[in-house]
């Protein structure tokens, strides 16, 4: 019997009461995801838990609570809204350690919706542009859907699964979601000089999306032997891997390879990896191993954050008590980083939001989360320049950081820091 069916009578396998994955990122499986909402009449308390996704979130509307309830493991703009109307919950978890809830039943689950690519004549999909905890859930869930769509990369490493391994498939031809690269602002192009002028030959770099990894990609074209070993990446790589300047042949993990979990970018990026055996798609309990990531000399680490106090104290998820994102794989490159011979971990963010409030804080506001702790953290970068903050007394720090705020705050940064101690 074949296990080609339609999305609407894939989904039917939902019961009340079950918990759902969803694959991550670039991968949303939408239509199977907009199927299901069309049960939510026939269903009541389906959790739906995945990662950040890209593209329409319908179960996520406050009018379906009853039917759908949201548990994230980072939040996306399309779901960030069902904290506050209580049809959705935020766990907690550094992407390295997701897959082992899955392994270890912590969250039992009982359906997992992915996105493959079609089967070789060998019968092999490929999870294509995200792998990152969906292995573990496809071994772990009870029934596996699969969208199908000749339109998905198929990428090397983890995410080659058998159709043996799927229940249903469901045939789809859809683009998958993506990202044109933005043009950098000046304090973007700023922040990616300072971050480049940090990072040695032979070095390998860990980076996230946006602009300004993108800044510091674009000042690495001289640059000799890089490497990356890195949660994701988007177009900023290409040209650097094309020109022979990131090559990993200096990496301690993985050498002669790219490493990553999850990919976002534009078509070119996905035409780019499709088929491509330099790049690896690896699980991120593996990915994210701060053991294999201390394993690349030079390792550096490039994360942002909401904003970071005066001690060093980094906030990346929550703006004070709300949360806006999630914990992510901050902590495991950053630590990764620090324990790596000659690494560096870097947070670098702009000086100001773009309502001209400082990102530069005295104290975090009040219920803010603490992503990195002080005593992790090395540098922070700035448009204004670099603080080295390593070995520095909570005195020093607060100098280093004063230093690279945005000059019309600096005098009022340091009074407020300063009034309080002396207070208590």
């Amino acid at each position: 019997m074949s296990k080609y069916v339609t999305a609407a009578d894939a989904v039917k396998v939902v019961k009340s009461g079950d918990r759902v994955y969803l694959q991550a990122a670039a991968a949303a499986p939408t239509i199977l995801a907009n199927a299901l909402t069309e049960r939510a009449s026939e269903l009541r308390d389906v959790e739906i838990c995945h990662l950040h996704i890209e593209g329409e979130a319908r179960y996520a509307n406050p009018d379906l609570a009853e039917s759908f309830h949201v548990n994230s493991f980072f939040l996306g703009a399309n779901v960030r809204h069902t904290l506050k109307a209580g049809n959705g919950s935020y766990t907690p978890v550094f992407l390295s350690e997701l897959p082992h809830l899955f392994r270890k039943n912590v969250l039992p689950l009982d359906v997992a919706f992915i996105h493959v690519s079609p089967p070789d004549r060998h019968g092999y999909c490929s999870l294509g542009v995200s792998v990152e905890a969906t292995v573990a859930a496809i071994e772990n869930a009870k029934t596996v859907i699969a969208q199908v769509n000749p339109q998905m990369p198929r990428t090397f490493g983890d995410g080659i699964i058998h159709v043996s391994e799927i229940d249903y498939l469901v045939d789809v031809d859809v683009p998958i979601y993506g990202h044109e690269p933005d043009p950098f602002t000046d304090e973007e192009e700023k922040i990616g000089g300072f971050v480049a002028s940090l990072i040695d030959d032979r070095s390998t770099l860990q980076m996230g999306i946006g602009s300004i990894p993108n800044a510091a990609l674009s000042k690495l074209k001289n640059h000799k032997d890089l490497g990356l070993h890195t949660e994701m990446f988007s177009d900023g790589v290409i040209d650097l891997i094309e020109s022979d300047v990131i090559n990993c042949n200096y990496k301690g993990t993985l050498r002669g390879r790219v490493l990553a979990t999850f990919l976002i970018g534009s078509k070119r990026l996905y035409d780019f990896v499709s088929d491509n055996p330099f790049i690896e798609m690896k699980e991120s309990s593996m990915v994210n191993d701060t053991a294999r990531i201390r394993k690349n000399p030079n390792m550096i680490a490039i994360n942002s954050a909401i904003e970071v106090d005066l001690t060093g104290q980094v906030c990346a998820d929550s703006i004070g008590p709300q949360m806006y994102s999630g914990v992510g794989g901050q902590m495991d490159f950053i630590r990764g980083a620090s324990l790596s011979p000659g690494g560096k971990a870097i947070i670098a963010l702009p000086s100001t939001t773009k309502k001209g409030v400082s990102r530069i804080v005295p104290f975090l506001k009040q219920g803010a989360g603490v992503v990195t702790t002080r005593a992790h953290i090395h540098y922070v970068i700035t448009e204004y320049g670099i603080a080295d903050l390593y070995g520095k007394t909570l005195r020093q720090r607060a100098a280093e950081l004063v230093r690279i705020a945005h000059p019309n705050h600096q005098e009022g940064i340091e009074r407020e820091y300063y009034d309080l101690l002396n207070k208590m």
